[in-house]
C-alpha cells in the first residue's frame, strides 16, 4: 500500500479514491493512535468534527463520526467551519482529536480527511505512519477493539463553534476596522458565514462575492485560485481591498484598491513589519518556503529581517516555527501562521490583519505591498505524469542543469512533486517574465515526455 497521508491529510476523488469505508477506517485507526492515552485507559476522548460545503462531505463526515465513535470516542460535531476553526476549537475545548473533512482549493469532486492532535496541531509524520499502520493491519483482518453498551461514544451538535471562532478572531485583532470597504470572495466555501460575520463585528463595510455555497459550487471559478473576479468586485465597489479565501479558508490573497493581486510573499513582508514594529516578531525572523519569491528575500534583507525556508507545505513552516520559537511564517499561496493566535494557516485571520494594518496606518494596500518587488515567477502543473521520479531521473536533471547555467545568478529553477495531486509543479523564476516562461516551457515539455 502507497503512503495514504500527502502533505495535508488524505485526499482523493470522493466515492472513488477517498470512500466511506475509507474515511471510517482511518477514523477508527485515528481514534486508537491519538487517544490511546485517553479513551482505552478508562477516560473518555473527545473530538471536535468539521468539513468544509462539499455534498461528498455528508456522507464522509457521517463515516468520519460512525468510526469515532464506534471506537468509543465522544464526537462534537461543529458543521460547515473553516480548517483553521475546526483545530481552534479542538485546542480551545480540550479535544483529544481534531477531524476536518476538506480538499482545501482542490475542485468539488476531491475531497480529504485532516486529523488534528491535542492542542489543535497538525499530525507529526510518525504519527500518520501509525495510524495508517493500524489502519491496515486492521484492513487485512486482524479485529479491532471494539466498546459495547455504554463504552460506545456519544454525538453531540456543538452549534456554539461559529461564535465562539469569531470571538476568537475579532478578540485577536490589534484595532478595529472602521472605516474600511471590504470586499470579500469566499469560493462558496466553508468560510461563506463565518469571514463576513467577522469582518462585520470588526468594523468594517462588507461585501461579499462566492458566498453561496451549494456543496458543488466549491472553488468554482472564484476564492484564492481565481481572483479575476475579485479584482473586478474591489474596482466596482470603490473598496479599500478585497480578500480571497480557498474552500476551507486556511489560506487568504489579498487585491489592492487598484484590483492588483498582493500574494502570501506580500502579505507575510506587511505582517513581517507591523509585528516588528508591536514587538512581536520573534527573532527578528519569518519563515517562508523555497518558492517564497526572490523579491521577498531582497525585502526582508533590506529591512534587517531574517528569512527562513522550508520545504514547500505549510506544516513544514510550522514545524520550523514550533522548533525555533518563531512568531510568523506563511507560503506565497496564501497560508500565513500567526503563532500566537492559530495552530496552522488561518486565512480569515490574515485577511483581518491586513486590513487592520491599512486600518491603522491610513496608508493604501498597495503602499504597504510595495515594501517587496515580485521578480517575475512561473509555475507551470504538469498533469498525469510519475510524479516519484522527478527527483531520480536523468533526463530530468539535465534539463534543469541546462535551464540554471542559461538563467545565471538571476534566477532559479524549482521541481517538485505536489503533495496533494498527480502532477509535478515546474517553477522558474529571472529577472526577464518572457525568459522565465520560455525556460518553464522548455521544462515542462522535458517533464511531460521524460515522466509520462
Amino acid at each position: 500500500m502507497g503512503r495514504l497521508f500527502g502533505t495535508d491529510g488524505v485526499r482523493g476523488v470522493a466515492n472513488a479514491d477517498l470512500t466511506a469505508e475509507l474515511a471510517l477506517g482511518l477514523s477508527v485507526a485515528a481514534a486508537h493512535v491519538l487517544a490511546e492515552a485517553g479513551t482505552f485507559e478508562g477516560h473518555r476522548a473527545t473530538a471536535v468534527v468539521g468539513r468544509d460545503p462539499r455534498a461528498s462531505g455528508e456522507f464522509l463526515e457521517a463515516a468520519v463520526v460512525a468510526g469515532l465513535a464506534s471506537a468509543g470516542v465522544d464526537v462534537l460535531r461543529v458543521g460547515v467551519l473553516p480548517t483553521p476553526a475546526v483545530a481552534y476549537l479542538t485546542g480551545a475545548l480540550g479535544a483529544d482529536i481534531g477531524v476536518m473533512l476538506s480538499a482545501s482549493h482542490n475542485a468539488m469532486p476531491d475531497n480529504g480527511v485532516k486529523f488534528f492532535a491535542r492542542g489543535g496541531h497538525k499530525l507529526a509524520d510518525e504519527l500518520e505512519d501509525r495510524i495508517e499502520t493500524v489502519y491496515e493491519q486492521h484492513r487485512t483482518g486482524e479485529p479491532w477493539s471494539r466498546p459495547t453498551g455504554s463504552g460506545v461514544g456519544r454525538v453531540t451538535d456543538y452549534t456554539e463553534g461559529f461564535d465562539r471562532y469569531v470571538a476568537h478572531l475579532i478578540g485577536v485583532l490589534p484595532n478595529r476596522l472602521d472605516g474600511l470597504k471590504v470586499v470579500l470572495d469566499e469560493a462558496h466555501g466553508a468560510a461563506a458565514r463565518v469571514s463576513p460575520e467577522a469582518f462585520a463585528r470588526a468594523g468594517a463595510e462588507v461585501v461579499t462575492i462566492g458566498a453561496e455555497p451549494d456543496g458543488l459550487n466549491i472553488n468554482d471559478g472564484c476564492g484564492s485560485t481565481h481572483l479575476a473576479l475579485l479584482r473586478a468586485a474591489v474596482v466596482e465597489h470603490g473598496a479599500d481591498l478585497g480578500i480571497a479565501h480557498d474552500g476551507d479558508a486556511d489560506r487568504c490573497l489579498a487585491v489592492d484598491a487598484a484590483g492588483e493581486e498582493v500574494d502570501g510573499d506580500q502579505i507575510l513582508a506587511v505582517l513581517a513589519l507591523a509585528m516588528r514594529e508591536a514587538g512581536q516578531l520573534r527573532g527578528n525572523t519569518v519563515v517562508g518556503t523555497v518558492m517564497s519569491n526572490l523579491g521577498f528575500k531582497i525585502a526582508m534583507e533590506r529591512e534587517g529581517i531574517q528569512l527562513v525556508q522550508t520545504a514547500v507545505g505549510d506544516r513544514y513552516v510550522l514545524e520550523s516555527m514550533k522548533a525555533e520559537g518563531y512568531a510568523l511564517g506563511g507560503e506565497q499561496s496564501g497560508h500565513v501562521i500567526v503563532l500566537d493566535h492559530a495552530t496552522t494557516g488561518d486565512g480569515t485571520l490574515t485577511g483581518l490583519m491586513l486590513a487592520a494594518r491599512v486600518a491603522a496606518t491610513g496608508r493604501p494596500l498597495a503602499e504597504l505591498a510595495g515594501v517587496m518587488e515580485r521578480l517575475p515567477q512561473v509555475l507551470v502543473n504538469v498533469p498525469d505524469v510519475d510524479k516519484s521520479r522527478v527527483h531520480t531521473s536523468q533526463e530530468v536533471a539535465a534539463a534543469v542543469a541546462e535551464a540554471e547555467r542559461e538563467l545565471g545568478a538571476t534566477g532559479r529553477v524549482l521541481l517538485r512533486p505536489s503533495g496533494t495531486e498527480p502532477l509535478v509543479r515546474v517553477m522558474v523564476e529571472a529577472a526577464d517574465i518572457e525568459q522565465a516562461r520560455a525556460v518553464a516551457g522548455q521544462l515542462a515539455d522535458v517533464v511531460k515526455s521524460a515522466l509520462g
